[in-house]
Order: C-alpha cells, then structure tokens, then sequence
C-alpha cells in the first residue's frame, strides 16, 4: 500500500509541476477552453486520459486501477445541429478484489454514448439527447458482464456566467450475452464547475448507479481542481481530487483519487 501511495503522490506532483511556465503562453483561450470542458457537449474535440485510484474495494479491501480513455468527438450534422461521440474504455488493473492474493488486468467494457444537440444556445440552456450502448469487451470475467445493453441518454446544463452545472442521466437494459447478470441500471451524475478567467476551474459532481433487479445503489462525490495550460504546441488540461464513495453496492472502495490528463484540440477561428 505504501509503494502505491508513493507512485500517486509523484504522479499528482508531475501533473501540477510539469511544464507550469506555460500556463501564461495558454492565458487566452484558457477561460474559453475550461468553460468547454464543463460542457459534455461542447463543440470541442478533447481526448481524456482519466486516472482512477481506488482503495479499500469490497469485502476483502482491495486496490483497483482504472484508466478510462475518453475522446469526445463533435460532429456537424447540418446547420443547427451536432452529434457528439463520447467514448469511455477502460483499461482496469486490480488486486485483492475477487480473491485474497489474485490480481487482474485489462481492457472493461466499453460505453459508448451519443448526444445530438443544438447548436444554438438559448438562454444559456444546453441539452442533448440520444442513445447509450454497453459494448462487452472485457476478456476476464472478473473485469466485466458479458452483456450486450442500450438505452437513452440525456444531458441538461445551465451556463451562467463562470458557472456551468446540470446534469447526466442514461439507463441501460441488456438483450444478449452470456453473462449471468442481466443489466437494468440507472445512471445519474449531477455536476458544478466554475471556471476562473486565468483558465483553472473546480468541480464537484458525484457519479450514481442504481441497480434495480439486485437493488443495488452505489456512487461517490468528488471534488476536482483543474487547469489549462500549453505543453509546447498541445493545449491539455491538468486536474485531480479526491473521490468519497456511499452506498450498500458490496464492492464500493472506501475513497479513492481520480487524476485527468486531457489533450484539447479546439478549432481554430476562420479567417477572412
């Protein structure tokens, strides 16, 4: 346990130390790209590399890695309108979760969402909608369920000023696969961010799931500070914080750390 703290603790400090003196070259469009970011559908292609750091998981108080690769993709379709490709692949390693004394590694199931949404933003309303697929592409058992599952998926926030906050909501309901556990679960994640001129922003939001044939709740609630800053020509966004899980979900870690790396492509303005 002390030599995982030891690699969170340099991984944090890499990420607020590196390259600091950039975050003055990035000062103007900084605000403009943190405000972006709050927004899941925002037209702005991002790359997230997201970090999850889990203690303490279930019965046996294991340790769960988990990398989610998450690329955004906006993409014209017609004049009022964008479809967002949001993408979440997760590259999990844990230890002392299934069994005392064994280990698992590898690529979880895939989510992959949809949002068509407008383009035209009134009254700081944004909204999208559209379809969620659960994807099984977990090779071990142990890493995913072995289900085939879709749904609706919906996205409602609210810009003011500095501040954006809204909300997530999709449920999923499976209708193939081999795995003995049938999906029929709700997903809920309300959100705050409130983003400084100078491009830092900070965060809380909490991440819910109901399950409803097993009656299951599970969630937590994380605090995050971020920063855009410039790595010689990458915009990227630094940020972490802790995350304090609740619920009666048997396999819920205690706490945990979630660090985000985010590569931004944000489109350059058309000149005449």
């Amino acid at each position: 346990m002390k030599s995982k703290l030891i690699l969170i603790t340099i991984f944090i400090t890499f990420l607020f130390n590196h390259n600091l003196n950039a975050q003055t070259q990035a000062a103007v469009s900084a605000e403009s790209l943190a405000k972006q970011l709050a927004n899941p559908v925002a037209n702005l292609i991002s790359v997230p590399f997201q970090n999850n750091f889990d203690f303490n998981v279930g019965p046996l108080e294991g340790f769960k890695y988990t990398l989610n690769v998450q690329p955004v993709i906006p993409i014209s379709i017609g004049d009022n309108w964008n479809m967002i490709s949001r993408t979440i692949a997760p590259i999990i390693s844990q230890s002392d979760v299934t069994a005392k004394g064994e280990s698992e590694f590898g690529l979880g199931d895939i989510v992959q969402s949809l949002f068509f949404s407008p383009k035209e933003v009134k009254n700081g309303l944004v909204w999208g909608v559209g379809p969620v697929f659960l994807l099984p592409t977990a090779k071990d058992d142990a890493l995913g369920i072995d289900k085939w599952a879709i749904g609706p998926n919906a996205l409602l926030l609210k810009l003011q000023g500095q501040w954006t906050y809204g909300a997530l909501v999709n449920h999923m309901w499976s209708y193939a696969g081999s795995g003995h556990n049938d999906v029929n679960a709700t997903f809920f994640q309300p959100f705050a961010t409130y983003a400084t001129p100078k491009g830092a922003s900070y965060t809380i939001a909490s991440e819910n799931t109901q399950d409803w044939d097993n009656d299951i709740f599970g969630g937590f609630v994380t605090v995050l500070y971020a920063h855009v800053l410039k790595v010689k020509s990458q915009m990227v966004q630094l940020g972490a914080g802790p995350k304090f899980y609740y619920g009666n979900n048997p396999f819920n870690p205690t706490w945990g750390i979630r660090a985000n790396v985010i590569l931004l492509f944000p489109k350059k303005p058309k000149t005449n």
